[in-house]
């Protein structure tokens, strides 16, 4: 079946997660994504194999996987001339050109936006960052845990008083690679449209700003943002999460609790708290959100999850509510498996492996996990035979002065 990208060429000069899981998401829509590594060292990411003190060392690199699926590697060594040479003369048959350094660094190296659209007017050029291309800190360095801290959503995430908390699983960078193949489908689409290439910048503070976009927009337009908040001072009870009598948690989320607390306070066995002047209405309960947080705590506390999940369920009052996961939970939720969320592929040296599938369903031109991670410079030769038609006799030449 026909892929949405396919028959578009990337170039993909990342390293970690930022610029890869960009890449890996073209890749994953059908586009042809060459990876360019180092010679000898390659993308640091490949040398992972512990995370939180927990040895993995006897399973796939689940971090260098997740970001680099799909993908061919050619490894070449960029400090020499002829190793600059073969990116700029791929870069002439590329439609996207990726990569994830520090402002300065591929202008230094030659293969920057303009020394790349000499060669190829229409190449779409995309480079993420920490901190955006302007402005005084554009050059500075920027990680994951750098994005949480600088985008304010640390402050975010907690109870009030709680410290600023990090969030696990490299969320600024999954959130910056996002906008990035957001912003070059975009320009993709803008090609089409008009002819033209362009350059498409993105960061770990845009992204997560914009990821804030509703609070944000709070502050800019009511002068204050949304504050963290005490779980037993939900201003709205029925928005809020609640433990079960086995130690499970279960979430409701009625941003319109009066059509449903009547029916709601028969459901948890207190019929009488729909005429308590204290709980009538949102803005009674609000005022006396603490009491009634309690009340429902009491209530939850009384069954087992799955019992509250049949009562709400056999109830009439169409009521909104999930159960509240763990990451250790997701591989046998029945939504996730049932949508494809997470897919098993055939690894070729781990045999079947689950891996976090697509998220964006498309019912004519839908994408897919073809191939594992590529083994550094495993498709050196092919690439540079196949995409610039240049003979073995050059290619070992290349391979002689060690720029492949």
């Amino acid at each position: 079946m026909t892929q949405p990208l396919e028959g578009l060429l990337v170039l993909d000069w990342t390293i970690w997660q930022q610029g890869s899981v960009c890449s890996a998401m073209l890749g994953d829509m059908g586009a042809r994504v060459i990876k360019i590594e180092q010679r000898g060292t390659g993308d640091p990411g490949r040398w992972i194999v512990g995370a939180g003190g927990v040895d993995t060392s006897d399973t796939p690199n689940w971090y260098f996987e997740a970001n680099n699926r799909n993908k061919e590697s050619i490894a070449l060594d960029l400090k020499r001339p002829e190793g600059r040479e073969i990116v700029l003369a791929l870069a002439e048959k590329a439609d996207i050109f990726v990569q994830n350094y520090r402002l300065g660094v591929a202008a230094r190296l030659g293969l920057d936006y303009a020394s790349l659209r000499e060669r190829n007017e229409r190449i779409i050029y995309a480079s993420a960052t920490g901190y955006g291309p302007k402005g005084d800190e554009a050059s500075e360095p920027s990680f994951d845990h750098l994005g949480l801290a600088r985008s304010g959503i640390m402050n975010a995430a907690g109870e009030p008083d709680m410290p600023p908390l990090a969030i696990t699983g490299g969320i600024a960078d999954q959130m910056g690679a996002i906008m990035l193949a957001y912003g070059i489908v975009t320009a993709i689409v803008a090609r089409e449209r008009f002819g033209i290439g362009q350059e498409v910048n993105t960061s770990h503070l845009g992204s997560m700003a914009f990821l804030q976009g509703l609070s944000l927009s709070m502050k800019l337009m009511a002068g204050v943002a949304m504050p963290r908040s005490f779980r037993s001072q939900a201003g709205n009870p029925l928005w809020n999460h609640y433990r079960c009598a086995d130690d499970r948690w279960l979430a409701l989320a009625m941003l319109q609790p009066d059509r449903y607390w009547a029916d709601f306070c028969r459901v948890i066995e207190r019929p009488e708290l729909a005429e308590d002047d204290r709980f009538k209405d949102m803005t009674a309960r609000t005022v006396h959100r603490e009491a009634c947080v309690a009340i429902l705590d009491e209530a939850f506390a009384r069954y087992p999850r799955a019992e509250w999940l049949q009562r709400l369920k056999d109830a009439s009052g169409d009521f909104i509510y999930t159960i509240v996961n763990s990451v250790d939970d997701l591989p046998d939720d029945p939504q996730v498996i049932a949508n494809d969320y997470i897919v098993e592929m055939d690894h070729p040296q781990h045999g079947p492996t689950k891996m976090v599938g697509i998220p964006v369903a498309l019912s004519e031109t839908p994408g897919s996990i073809r191939t594992a991670a590529p083994e550094l410079g495993q498709d050196t030769e092919m690439v540079l035979m196949d995409v610039l038609g240049w003979d073995f006799e050059r290619i070992t030449a290349l391979r002689e002065k060690e720029a492949i």
